[in-house]
């Protein structure tokens, strides 16, 4: 894949996930796709195949009511695009964190993914 088809199979993963649309986020992951979220240096989220990958994302959906993560400023390496993230969803429900549903959760950081077969074999994401 060149750069921009790397850029497109990544633009439209985040827009299947601002949609919700567990399906179509699904349909661009390999069956053996990692995904790990980190906050800090702890892993606070992680799937492991293609099964867990829709086990989290399906429970994601729950927390909020709406959400749009968008990237910006993309570094091509060989097999992995490294993006810079902005993040902001409003809660669907409260949290243990003490955040009430309605407040908007606002972050920024940065996702990697790795493509393999057209597909995505890692998403690793930082905030």
């Amino acid at each position: 894949m060149n750069d921009e088809q790397k850029k497109a199979l990544i633009e439209a993963y985040l827009s299947a996930y601002n949609r919700f649309d567990v399906d179509e986020m699904i349909s661009l992951a390999h069956p053996d796709i990692v995904f790990q979220n980190v906050s800090g240096n702890e892993v606070t989220a992680e799937a492991i195949g293609i099964e867990n990958l829709r086990e989290l994302a399906e429970g994601s959906k729950q927390l909020f009511s709406a959400r749009c993560q968008q990237a910006s400023n993309y570094r091509f390496e060989a097999d992995k695009v490294t993006t810079d993230i902005a993040y902001e969803g409003t809660l669907a429900q409260d949290l243990p964190n003490g955040m009430k549903a309605g407040e908007t959760l606002t972050l920024t950081g940065r996702s990697e993914f790795v493509i393999s077969d057209r597909k995505f074999r890692r998403i690793t994401d930082y905030s």
